[in-house]
């Protein structure tokens, strides 16, 4: 049974609990007689003396990247351990976002293996390392949990049946399997002795994943996987992690040997070539081999002079080949600005032409005005519009003769001959949005992606059809590109797990798919035999086999800064294009975070601006719709602090001045206070202040544990609503009364991240997102204290949605995904909650919250015909594209 807060243990109080694992609960407590937090584990089962003894053996190691072990205790029938209270995340949770930079993964690599070594120098072995058992910190890796993971007994195999002392999580079935398969040596899964050579193949296997962003051994059963350890190498790291050195692929298989005595012998030699690499860097190749003892002179002497022949050979072959190779033919760059008056939009890519003489781009006048189609050519002064009367140009790409282009607009796939005409339609979609990258190959087969899956589009009859499900765990699949042979292509796959996404090649004809390359940006195909692909913000160009569908060599750079599609889109991308004879073209990014404050009518028509650019965050309406609370990051200090706006008066003005984060600003529903975020005491607690700047803020809910953002105050004033989150685990949404003894309540429990609620007008009803259906959408609930009273619950968005904004009369319930802004009719006064379905109401370039840091890029008013959007700062929008040609 879970401890309650404040349950004493000794001197210990009970704060909150952190998580569970095999040997028992974690929860955060408190030292009273040294005034620190502590984390205390309370164990199942009772304590042995052989524990007692392995405890105090851990607790004498003392190293800057060993969590700590303080105290043991037993109180009543509860026995516990208390450790160092460390503040971060696990490796596990970290690696749930994708592979590490290799920076990054060698530096904890090499904490990692110095905590080894000690330890190991202490007889103490680990035989449970694993991602979740190192804890990163400001500090550096810490690692957790010493001598309590351990392999008790040897493993014991027998039917369906295994047991080992820790949980597993990825293979775990209760009452079947207890044990973190996925990082245990060969010796240990054969129940044979283990010493330190064990804890350097887990080690392997752990860093393994950090730089490739895959498990090192997988199976889809238990026997499986533990066949595939005991037998099995994993893909070289380089073909996973193109950056990395050879050396690296060298430690990586030498920690992975069968046997313990192929593997590194100690955690001492195996940091010391980690940190040879770490200053070597990409260019680390394989340390030389030890020379054989015997060093005659005779030997020796052939061996210069067979060296020095080799190298007369080479130099006269070198020579012939420069004497007979063609003078090359020069790089040249140039920029191609956007046409006068007009601006680039910053998720829309360029295309080259397949004979690399002509670059399409769009362009608009402003960020809710429609994009309109341009063609440059290389050797022309200026671009020309392609007339495309009553379209919207998104994503436009080539005919494989390059006399037509094919663009989406409005719902439709649409084309236009560059010899003249008006653009016909190829085939139309009921839903509007959602259209990224298409191809052409040279049947009349179109791929293109729509409401995140492939479509196959006959390019003569235009029916369209879709190519392949999104296939376990995948999100999407987006910018297609057909390589040479007009039957396999390549496309992005995302997915919930960061090991599964990046650049896939596949076939028309087969529903098999091969991972090329791990990315989150489009890829693109160029002769002779590379690959094109992002890194970042770098763009890399890496020789590709396309016979077998394979990397091959070293990567090598070609371009920094590349402009990234913002997040908000959902699907990533980069602006980048290049033809299959290596003409290139990218844009590249801007740092600027600004934006301006516009307003919108509901069709997205610009109506004007407000105030001038700044970096701006959570725009906040007041009831009366006069005032405009929104934070304001300083650029020198890089905190914020909240501003009002009077929109009658036209004035400005500060309202808080702490040199702390102030930020999610809340009106009252009187409109006199307004709550917010602000991290003054050290994490995120919630504040309230007058809203007229004659009074001192006052703080209404902290804690030492948590981060808290305030989102909504309902309208009788009753009731704050905000989201907690403890570490690393998923923000929920509680509910903080205002009236009464102000003990927060967790309006919902449930295992996935839900946040931005929203009370409706009468205050029966609340919005939020949750991402329960493994992605972001809209729910609504009822909104009772109750937690005994039913409350229903109804999804909203269809296919994807954040930010759920009420309309004054809870009549319309508004929202946002990408860049699309959408409506959806609601009842809200009846026995049970009535909703329409959604309708899109128009798209807009907008900033996003998470390059922010707010919570909202918008806001709308009472009657929901205005929206106020955090649009597109101009600054980005005036970045040239850059063409190279011969760049190879």
């Amino acid at each position: 049974m879970p401890l309650a807060t404040k349950t004493r243990l000794g001197p210990y109080e009970i704060l909150a609990r952190l998580g569970a694992g095999g040997m028992g609960e974690v929860y955060i407590a408190r030292d009273t007689r040294l005034d620190r937090n502590v984390a205390i584990k309370i164990c199942k089962g009772r304590f042995t003396e052989r524990f007692e003894r392995e405890a105090r053996a851990i607790s004498s190691l003392n190293h800057q990247h060993i969590c700590a072990l303080y105290d043991i205790g037993r109180e009543e029938s509860v026995e516990y351990l208390v450790m160092e209270y460390l503040e971060g995340e696990t490796l596990e949770t970290r690696l749930h976002k994708g592979a590490l930079p290799i920076d990054e993964a060698l530096r904890i690599a090499i904490q990692i293996a110095s905590a080894l070594d000690a330890a190991h120098h202490k007889g103490v072995i680990h035989r449970d390392l694993k991602p979740g058992n190192v804890m990163l910190t400001r500090s550096g890796a810490k690692l957790l949990d010493f001598g309590l993971a351990k392999v008790a007994e040897p493993v014991v195999l027998s039917g369906t049946n295994v047991s080992s002392p820790t949980v597993s999580k990825p293979l775990t079935v209760e009452g079947t399997i207890v044990g973190t398969f996925q990082y245990m040596s060969p010796e240990q899964l054969e129940g044979k002795e283990t010493d330190a050579r064990s804890d350097i193949f887990s080690f392997g296997a752990m860093l393994y994943e950090m730089v490739t962003g895959r498990k090192s051994f997988e199976g889809s059963s238990h026997a499986s996987l533990i066949a595939s350890i005991m037998s099995d190498d994993p893909p070289p790291v380089s073909s996973m992690q193109p950056m990395a050195s050879p050396a690296l692929d060298r430690i990586v298989r030498r920690c992975l040997a069968k046997s313990p005595d192929d593997r590194w012998q100690s955690a001492g030699d195996l940091q010391s070539e980690l940190e040879w690499i770490a200053e070597a860097g990409s260019k680390a190749g394989i340390p030389a081999p030890v020379l054989a003892k015997r060093r005659n002179r005779e030997t020796l002497a052939w061996l210069v002079s067979g060296l020095a022949g080799l190298l007369l050979l080479g130099s006269l072959a070198m020579l012939a080949r420069i004497w007979k190779k063609p003078a090359e033919a020069s790089e040249v760059r140039f920029e191609i600005p956007a046409p006068d008056k007009l601006s680039f939009r910053f998720y829309d890519l360029p295309a080259v032409s397949p004979d690399g003489e002509r670059i399409a781009f769009t362009a608009a006048a402003t960020s809710t005005d429609a994009e309109r189609l341009f063609v440059r050519s290389l050797n022309a002064a200026n671009a020309t519009e392609i007339p495309t009367p009553g379209s919207n140009v998104i994503s436009p790409f080539w005919s494989p003769d390059g006399r037509q282009i094919a663009f989406f607009s409005r719902g439709s796939l649409q084309k236009v001959d560059l010899s003249g005409g008006l653009p016909v339609t190829i085939c139309t979609f009921d839903n509007p949005s959602g259209f990224l990258g298409g191809t052409w190959n040279r049947d009349g087969v179109i791929l293109i992606t729509h409401a995140h899956v492939l479509y196959r589009v006959d390019a003569a009859n235009g029916a369209p059809k879709s190519l392949r499900p999104l296939a376990e765990d995948e999100t999407g699949q987006t910018w297609p590109r057909f390589l040479p042979d007009g039957k396999h292509f390549i496309y992005l796959s995302t997915s919930n797990k960061p090991d599964q996404q990046g650049i896939y090649a596949a076939s028309l004809d087969s529903s098999e798919r091969k991972l090329i390359v791990a990315t989150d940006a489009n890829a693109a195909y160029v002769e002779p035999g590379q690959l094109l692909f992002m890194r970042g913000d770098v763009l890399m160009a890496q020789p590709f086999d396309l016979r077998n569908l394979k990397l091959q060599g070293e990567p090598r750079r070609v371009a920094d800064h590349i402009e990234r599609i913002d997040a908000a889109i959902q699907f990533p991308g980069a602006i980048f294009s290049a033809s299959p004879n290596g003409v290139l073209a990218w844009r590249h990014g801007s740092s600027s975070p600004e934006s301006v404050l516009q307003w919108v009518d509901r069709s997205g028509k610009r109506l004007g601006v407000m105030g001038e650019q700044a970096d701006y965050s959570n725009p906040a309406l007041s009831p009366d719709d006069r005032r405009l609370a929104i934070g304001i990051r300083d650029p020198q200090t890089k905190t914020r602090d909240i501003w009002i706006f009077d929109q009658l008066r036209g004035t400005k003005t500060r309202l808080t001045f702490d040199p702390a984060d102030d930020l999610d600003s809340i009106w009252s529903p009187d409109g006199t206070r307004i709550a917010f975020t602000s991290n003054r005491l050290g994490q995120r607690d919630i504040y309230q202040t007058p809203a007229d700047g004659s009074g001192t803020a006052e703080l209404l809910l902290a804690d030492k544990i948590g981060q808290k953002n305030v989102e909504d105050w309902s309208r009788d004033g009753k009731y704050l609503v905000y989201n907690y989150q403890i570490l690393s685990n998923p923000a929920h949404l509680y509910v903080l009364p205002l009236v009464g003894d102000r003990k927060p309540v967790l309006f919902q429990n449930m295992q996935y991240r839900t946040q931005q609620g929203q009370i409706s007008p009468n205050g029966r009803w609340i919005a939020y997102r949750s991402f329960e259906s493994g992605k972001s959408e809209i729910y609504v609930q009822g909104f009772t204290m109750d937690s005994s009273q039913p409350r229903g619950k109804w999804q909203i968005s269809t296919t994807g949605g954040e930010i759920p904004r009420w309309r004054g009369d809870g009549k319309e319930l508004f929202y946002h995904y990408g860049i699309t802004f959408y409506a959806v009719d609601v009842k809200t006064d009846g026995e049970s909650f009535e909703v329409g379905i959604p309708r899109p109401l128009f798209d807009a370039a907008t900033v996003t919250s998470g390059s922010l840091g707010g919570s909202a890029p918008f806001v709308v008013t009472k009657d929901g015909q205005r929206f106020l959007i955090l649009a597109q700062s101009e600054k980005k929008a005036d970045e040239p594209l850059e063409v190279v040609v011969n760049w190879r």
